[in-house]
């Protein structure tokens, strides 16, 4: 049997029983693995269950809320913050266990490239390689910020790059890319509204533009492929609708404000 490491690995769920055991197979050497939910309905909580995850479910709070209160469950002295369609390969498992294994004195957190793959390839324009990401830290150091959508995990001290990957795997399903455009791009215009920013369609459309142009032409994207070209144009619908969403917000505040007068 593995040797277990005293890390605690935060990760929050809504349907994920394709991505799910791979992620948890890949984290095996953890003593801890907590798995907070948030309405699944296609076995995710079984399989979570199966693999000895501490399980609970929350109402959805958004990404950063989300994963604070699985991380705010964690006991070891290590966390570990990984989505469920995201893999620790073996190298990387050796890294985390140096690390833990070092105990007191280096650094409070460390970040990870992040291999990113879609329908199959790795990506490695567009700016998503080497995506680095802090991931690792002790326990009672780290935090995530309170975002909505692109959320990100704060470390009280110091955060030390380290070279071995995490994977992702990324949806590749373009019937779900979509469901996905339209959950994020909501979650997106509405932090945006709560910041009080302002934008109009004709303002969306431009954006659009200028992100396909950003990451199919300056950032490279053409060299990936098929799935260069996909990526490029659904970043760039998924900026459209987020400003047009934005827009469509400030309408209907304006409407209300007129009404009240």
């Amino acid at each position: 049997m593995e040797e277990k490491i005293p890390l605690s690995v935060a990760i929050i769920t809504k349907n994920e029983a394709a991505n799910l055991p791979g992620c948890l197979e890949s984290v095996a050497f953890a003593s801890q693995v907590i798995v907070v939910d948030s309405g699944s309905d296609d076995g995710t909580l079984e399989i979570a269950r199966g693999f000895g995850c501490e399980v609970f479910s929350e109402s959805w709070k958004g990404f950063g809320p989300q994963k604070q209160m699985a991380i705010d469950r964690c006991r070891e002295a290590w966390v570990l913050v990984l989505d469920a369609d995201e893999r620790i390969p073996p190298e990387t498992q050796t890294a985390i266990r140096a690390v833990v294994s070092a105990g007191e004195g280096y650094a409070e957190g460390y970040s990870f490239p992040r291999k990113n793959f879609f329908q199959g390839r790795w990506i490695r324009h567009l700016g998503w390689w080497p995506d680095r990401i802090t991931r690792l830290f002790r326990n009672g150091k780290g935090r995530m910020t309170e975002a909505a959508v692109h959320e990100a995990v704060t470390v009280d001290g110091r955060v030390v790059a380290l070279g071995e990957p995490i994977e992702h795997f990324t949806e590749s399903r373009l019937s779900e890319v979509l469901k996905k455009i339209d959950r994020y791009s909501t979650l997106a215009a509405e932090e945006a509204y709560r910041e009080g920013r302002t934008s109009s369609v004709a303002g969306a459309l431009i954006r659009a533009e200028l992100t396909f142009i950003q990451n199919y032409l300056l950032r490279l994207g053409f060299l990936d492929g098929s799935q260069g070209l996909v990526l490029s144009v659904t970043d760039a619908v998924n900026k459209f609708f987020k400003y047009a969403k934005l827009s469509e917000m400030n309408r209907k505040k304006e409407g209300s404000e007129e009404e009240r007068k």
